[in-house]
């Protein structure tokens, strides 16, 4: 769905949406979420996986229960690290999602009240939906979890936010398409770096999270553009 970075004046924020027989997960949840969603002609997303807690993949999460518990009368399906299980309601949805007013009293709500969240070990397989994901940590300034999903011989590696690191590529490379990040800083990777990697490597290689005055045109690997569908 959105391809840019945090600081992005052209592309919505970096997120995915990936689907299988009719099952929806969407990858991370940034600012104006239904938004987003509307552009991709997505709806009924009830199960969300968020990679990290920087504000670019996490600040529509607040809407988008808000959304599912006013207007749907139902919890969203929340996956993610044990990390960031630990920290997203007290760090970040408490102050905006633990009271309520029904119109006479204020009410304490709790995380659970709005999510059905589901920890995601490290390292290890899990089950959503049709799919099963593997997680790793990767190099960047807080807990990011990269991706490995498949899903009846389809499978997708998405790198999540991460400096350069040649033992993510491997856990990424078996993938039928990888999704990997570039920008600037020591937190993400340089597109010089990937753009070294092995011709049969970055042919299913698609970039995204690239700054606005990224070269696309220029670039060896294929960029994502906004609303792209890939078939895995």
């Amino acid at each position: 769905m959105g391809v840019g970075d945090a600081f992005s004046e052209l592309y919505d924020t970096s997120a995915l949406l990936v689907e299988y027989d009719g099952f929806r997960l969407a990858i991370d949840c940034p600012d104006s979420y239904r938004r987003v969603l509307a552009k991709s002609h997505a709806k009924d997303v009830d199960h969300v996986l968020i990679t990290h807690l920087h504000g670019d993949h996490v600040n529509g999460l607040e809407g988008y229960g808000f959304f599912k518990h006013f207007a749907e009368d139902k919890r969203l399906s929340l996956y993610a690290s044990p990390e960031v299980l630990a920290d997203i309601w007290p760090r970040r949805l408490a102050a905006s999602m633990s009271e309520l007013y029904d119109g006479q009293r204020t009410r304490e709500m709790r995380f659970a009240d709005y999510f059905d969240a589901r920890a995601l070990p490290w390292e290890r397989c899990a089950e959503v939906g049709p799919f099963r994901i593997r997680t790793r940590r990767t190099l960047h300034h807080i807990p990011t979890t990269a991706l490995f999903i498949e899903a009846d011989g389809h499978s997708l590696g998405y790198s999540a936010d991460t400096a350069f690191d040649p033992s993510l590529i491997e856990f990424l490379e078996p993938a039928n398409v990888i999704v990997h990040e570039t920008n600037l800083g020591p937190a993400h990777t340089p597109y010089e770096r990937l753009a070294e990697l092995p011709a049969a490597l970055r042919e299913k290689m698609r970039l995204i999270h690239y700054p606005d005055f990224f070269d696309a045109h220029a670039s060896t690997i294929r960029v994502l553009r906004q609303g792209d569908v890939l078939q895995g």
